[in-house]
């Protein structure tokens, strides 16, 4: 009779821990991807920096979405679509009179949202040759496409 008692409860344990764990191990494998993706992320950010330190829009355009639904956000004025945001930026630092300076991103914080979108905040910075260092605030909505994670969304202040 115990050993029918003891029986029953360890089968009752059974079917009601080994359930509860299975959520547990998709919780670590949803952390596990959300790391890769805030390390893609990053990646790809820096990868940002480096081309706009080289003074190469179009390779610091390769982590925007190549799409006209692509928006981006800076003061009062949206543009929309990559073509729009790549002829801001040449306007406002490549075009005679201008300069690209160097580029700093600092205090990244990346949330993900899911397995393939993610929030990101941080702190931009150029360095003029002037000395002159314009800085301010930005906010990106990431998602993953096939060919990696771009940005869709651009909001960035400049402090004044």
């Amino acid at each position: 009779m115990r050993y029918r008692a003891a029986s029953s409860i360890l089968l009752a344990l059974y079917f009601l821990i080994i359930p509860s764990l299975s959520p547990a191990v998709c919780r670590v494998q949803a952390c596990a991807s959300e790391s890769s993706g805030s390390t893609e992320i990053e990646r790809l950010l820096r990868t940002q920096q480096d081309a706009w330190n080289r003074h190469d829009l179009e390779g610091f355009m390769a982590g925007y979405w190549n799409s006209p639904h692509l928006t981006f956000f800076s003061g009062a004025t949206e543009h929309d679509g990559w073509q729009a945001t790549l002829d801001r930026y040449r306007a406002v630092y490549a075009s005679p009179g201008h300069e690209m300076g160097k580029l700093e991103f600092a205090g990244l914080r990346i949330e993900m949202l899911g397995a393939d979108a993610a929030f990101v905040r941080g702190v931009w910075r150029l360095t003029m040759p002037d000395g002159k260092t314009p800085h301010g605030l930005f906010t990106l909505v990431f998602r993953r496409f096939p060919q990696g994670w771009r940005i869709v969304h651009d909001h960035t202040s400049s402090a004044e």
